[in-house]
């Protein structure tokens, strides 16, 4: 399975502008139906968050954990995760519970994780 990004800066603003938003400790989620054929993720880290090394491994994590979660992700909406600068603190485990959560409380979550 192949998951499928937003790159582009103008699709991240029109997603902010338009889409619905929710956070928690260490992560804030937009959702914002698809206009294309297949959901897209993004994410998003200031370099507040920490150097480079820091930034990309709290990026590979995230899009592990979607890799692990996409078959019960809805496939109606494009998603952008912001990482909050907390989340630098946080390890592997309470980054994927955080995630989890937040796509739950968004209502994002179609059917149990086994």
């Amino acid at each position: 399975m192949q998951l499928n990004f937003i790159k582009k800066n103008r699709e991240f603003r029109y997603i902010y502008n338009h889409g619905e938003s929710l956070a928690n400790k260490y992560l804030v989620c937009y959702k914002h139906p698809k206009r294309e054929e297949h959901p897209r993720f993004g994410v998003s880290i200031s370099g507040k968050v920490g150097h480079a090394v820091v930034r990309n491994k709290i990026k590979r994590q995230i899009k592990e954990i979607l890799r692990e979660f996409y078959d019960v992700i809805s496939e109606d909406y494009d998603i952008i995760f912001i990482v909050r600068v907390r989340c630098n603190e946080a390890d592997f485990q309470q980054i994927r519970k955080s995630t989890y959560d937040i796509l739950k409380r968004q209502k994002l979550i179609v059917r149990k994780q086994s």
